[in-house]
């Protein structure tokens, strides 16, 4: 959207007296040393100069506000884990022991011994093709049926109770039922996630219909456009923002689920993967396992707004 910003005569017009000492002023201002004599200065050089210091000024704002609280809240995490890891003996692992395996654990991410031995990297592209499935089957419903509550009166009075009923219900009470239905834990898993997706998007997507302007469909009434139409060029591109912001409470709902899910169904995934490593008692791999799950939750929120930001739009106010 395009503002014009217009000007009033009164500041558009200098006034003479103004106007005449502006002109008469030369384009090298002149500075009077010592004796009385004026010497030409170079605005240019000036302005180089003091550029360096402007710039210095800035790298340690930025270095002040965006890097050092940053470094300071990982550093008191790591210091507080020392202290655990000292207070409680070798039951929690040092910072320390805990990178070294790290190091050595992923240095290999993608090794395989067998069904149930696999590398970290497997595990995690696992849970994320489950997610991927889950939430792409989420998508598919969802969306429209937001569409179609938000756009018809009838519709939102007829679901809003049965959203109601079912949104806040855990996940993963909706496990046994995927697992009696699907009979077989993988599918169960994609259906958890699916129940876990869907209730952000239709309620964000419906959310984002009653809010288009009244005044755009009444153009649309009197246009007579038909009903296609009405969506695609102005409900879709208003009711966008609200859209992917149902999307990304959807994903990373989706991630959290999923961890809990495959340590109850078992298999290839990286939350079966922290409970057979609770198995084997080897409480390095767990926290390495956590430090994974969070660093993909936050990959996965950036990205997701990034895309939001990308097709959000604010109104410019004149």
């Amino acid at each position: 959207m395009v503002s014009a910003v217009f000007h009033s005569p009164l500041e558009a017009a200098a006034p003479p007296e103004h106007s005449s000492e502006r002109s008469a002023l030369p384009s090298t201002a002149a500075a009077a040393d010592a004796t009385g004599v004026a010497a030409p200065i170079d605005m240019k050089k000036s302005a180089n100069a003091a550029a360096p210091s402007a710039r210095a000024a800035w790298d340690a704002s930025f270095l002040w506000l965006h890097v050092l609280p940053p470094l300071l809240g990982l550093g008191l995490l790591v210091l507080i884990w020392e202290l655990v890891s000292f207070g409680t003996g070798a039951s929690i692992p040092s910072p320390k022991d805990t990178f070294l395996q790290a190091v050595t654990l992923f240095s290999d991410p993608f090794y395989r011994h067998g069904p149930n031995d696999q590398g970290v990297g497997w595990n995690v592209l696992s849970s994320l093709k489950r997610v991927a499935v889950g939430f792409g089957l989420a998508a598919l419903v969802g969306i429209p049926v937001g569409f179609l509550i938000g756009r018809f009166g009838f519709l939102s009075r007829m679901f809003n109770p049965l959203i109601s009923l079912l949104r806040p219900v855990s996940p993963l009470a909706w496990l046994p039922i995927g697992l009696l239905v699907f009979k077989g834990a993988d599918p169960a898993a994609i259906w958890t996630i699916f129940i876990c997706s869907i209730w952000p998007m239709i309620i964000n997507t419906a959310v984002g219909v009653q809010r288009v302007p009244q005044d755009y469909m009444n153009v649309a009434r009197v246009l007579n456009l038909s009903e296609w139409k009405i969506v695609t060029k102005i409900l879709f591109p208003s009711v966008l923002p609200y859209m992917l912001t149902g999307v990304r409470l959807a994903v990373s709902t989706a991630w959290l689920v999923i961890v809990a899910a495959e340590m109850l169904t078992g298999g290839v995934g990286i939350g079966f993967w922290v409970w057979d490593e609770w198995n084997n008692l080897n409480v390095k791999n767990i926290i390495i396992a956590i430090f994974v799950i969070g660093i993909v939750g936050l990959i996965l929120e950036h990205a997701l707004i990034r895309l939001a930001t990308a097709f959000t739009f604010e109104e410019v106010k004149s």
